[in-house]
């Protein structure tokens, strides 16, 4: 009699102890120890999740034709070769650290003296017990493929000389030879997972010296399912160049292709996309990037992006960047001001610049590729012309500098009043997250709206509602004598019914009192109060506001779809 196993339960996860691996062992999904610089020097060893493999990027005036030492590395005491391995990088997730901490680092931080974790393998349904258990067993021995799935490892150069050739043109399809041709493309793969291709861009299908090898190519990590070679043994494909993509891919390969590709969508549900720039300079300041941004392949992977602050154009060096700023005349935000007002202690100017994304149409794209470097669930496309800008500067001799910006649609159904809000990473903790919220609040009271944030917001940005909301709300509570209900608060400050429900019941204020619940500010509410009020921070001047709600004809909302 066959039992099978139910669906649902994991099988633990297969261990491989130190000496049973090597580097070009691990593969996609493992987790393993590495070492992880800390702030005041020195280091410590953290469990890291591999989520994905790539060579280290090449200069931009290397060869594309590997050189003898990279075919044949040096071979040092424990059989690796050392100059290869410092070739090596993993994107990967520190065990409790927040994602905006992934990074590449180099496989030579690996501990190999610490065990290895392979990815989970999940129980199929309607298989016997009996086989479970046995893969099981044999993964936990030490074999990465027992997991029931084929997944690509790397492989150590000096064995790839006595690999499979690929087989004749005859008996290739032609998906196959799309692969290969995109395969011996430009450099710099951020997919990075161990791949059958060329040696040379100008080898032919016929030729039998096929090699695998690190993965090169700057293309589209995707995957293709079953592509074997002529001796049946599988062949991973490289890094597909969107001019080669199949008419059709299943799901998973879509969303393979998602977490590499310079696409400007994406599901924020199922893609988790590795992040392709190190440092973003922008003005006088430095900031390294959180997350993925759909910035061209030939940007990816740059020590330095260099952005000019008025126009937002990107560049690859300082010099292209200087070369452009003789030329570049935009010293603001090209939009109309709809906001000045100066701080009389500090003297701070800041404006507030409305943009229409049908008018400034490159404008408001370069924004959102640079938003999206630090907002993991940013949905981006290529139309931004059913949304209105409104970008936060301070002002100065030399310009309008950015600091940040939020977004909204020019009609939202759900009644939505910010799409998207961004603080700049250098100017974050200096108050202007909550002045950005303000004042889209105070555009909401002008059109005589409730408005609410569209949904999900990042951690960050839940945290920066949430501390206004708690501070309006309580604000408004101390102030009012009389009774006060949940519709007449959110009247008052536009603030959605919702909205101020769910901050009052965070904050606990609801009280059952007399077979009826009523709002009571807490002495913890109070507390969280005078600490915000403490700090003094800037608020918009209502009476500053030079705007009108703008009104849209039928035809000025027709985007061209």
């Amino acid at each position: 009699m066959v039992h099978t196993v139910p669906e649902g339960p994991l099988l633990p996860a297969p261990i491989s102890a130190p000496g049973t691996y090597t580097i070009f062992d691990i593969r996609a999904g493992c987790k393993v120890t590495m070492r992880r610089p800390i702030p005041g020097g020195g280091e410590e060893e953290r469990l890291a999740e591999v989520l994905s493999i790539r060579q280290k990027p090449s200069p931009r005036n290397a060869s594309a034709t590997p050189s003898k030492a990279e075919v044949d590395p040096p071979e040092t005491a424990n059989g690796s070769g050392d100059s290869v391995t410092e070739q090596i990088e993993f994107f990967v997730h520190w065990h409790l650290f927040n994602k905006r901490l992934d990074e590449w680092v180099s496989a030579t931080r690996v501990v190999l003296t610490k065990d290895l974790e392979w990815p989970r393998p999940k129980a199929p349904p309607g298989t016997a017990t009996t086989a479970a258990t046995a893969t099981a067993t044999a993964t936990a021995a030490g074999s990465p493929a027992a997991s029931g799935t084929a997944t690509p490892t790397l492989t150590h150069p000096a064995v790839t000389k006595a690999a499979t050739p690929l087989g004749r043109a005859g008996s290739v399809s032609l998906l196959k030879k799309a692969t290969i041709a995109s395969a011996s493309q430009a450099l710099s793969s951020p997919s990075g997972i161990g791949q059958k291709r060329k040696e040379h861009p100008d080898d032919t299908m016929e030729e039998d010296d096929g090699a695998s090898i690190v993965s090169e190519s700057v293309g589209d990590g995707m995957e293709l399912d079953g592509a074997e070679s002529d001796d049946g043994s599988s062949v991973v494909p490289a890094a597909l160049d969107p001019r080669f993509a199949p008419t059709y891919m299943g799901k998973e390969t879509e969303i393979e292709k998602l977490r590499h590709s310079g696409s400007m969508t994406q599901s924020v549900n199922e893609v988790q996309r590795v992040k392709n720039l190190n440092r973003i300079q922008i003005g006088k300041n430095e900031v390294e990037a959180w997350y993925f941004s759909p910035y061209p392949v030939e940007y990816a992977y740059l020590d330095v992006i260099f952005l000019c602050e008025f126009c937002l154009g990107y560049f690859p060096s300082q010099f292209m960047l200087g070369r452009h700023l003789k030329s570049c005349t935009l010293r603001h935000p090209p939009g109309n001001e709809v906001y000045r007002s100066k701080d009389e202690t500090s003297g701070e100017e800041i404006s507030f610049f409305e943009i229409d994304g049908k008018r400034q149409n490159t404008w408001c794209r370069n924004l959102s590729l640079l938003s999206k470097c630090f907002l993991d669930h940013k949905t981006l496309y290529y139309d931004v012309q059913p949304f209105l800008y409104y970008v936060m500067t301070t002002n100065d001799v030399h310009g309008c500098h950015l600091v940040g910006y939020f977004s909204k649609e020019k009609e939202s159904a759900e009644n939505y009043n910010v799409a998207c809000i961004l603080t700049l990473p250098q100017h974050q903790r200096k108050g202007y997250g909550k002045l950005l919220i303000e004042f889209s609040y105070e555009l909401s009271k002008r059109e005589m709206k409730l408005g609410s944030p569209e949904k999900p917001l990042s951690d960050l940005g839940l945290l920066g509602y949430k501390a206004y909301w708690m501070e309006i709300i309580i604000e408004l509570l101390n102030d009012c004598h009389d009774d006060i209900s949940i519709e007449e608060i959110a009247n008052r400050t536009s603030i959605t019914q919702n909205d101020v429900m769910w901050t009052c019941q965070q904050l606990g204020l609801f009280k059952y009192y007399k077979g009826q619940y009523v709002l009571c500010v807490t002495d913890q509410a109070m507390e969280q109060y005078k600490r915000a009020k403490a700090k003094q921070r800037k608020r918009i001047k209502p009476e500053r506001i030079i705007w009108k709600p703008p009104v849209f004809s039928r035809d000025q909302l027709r985007f061209g779809y």
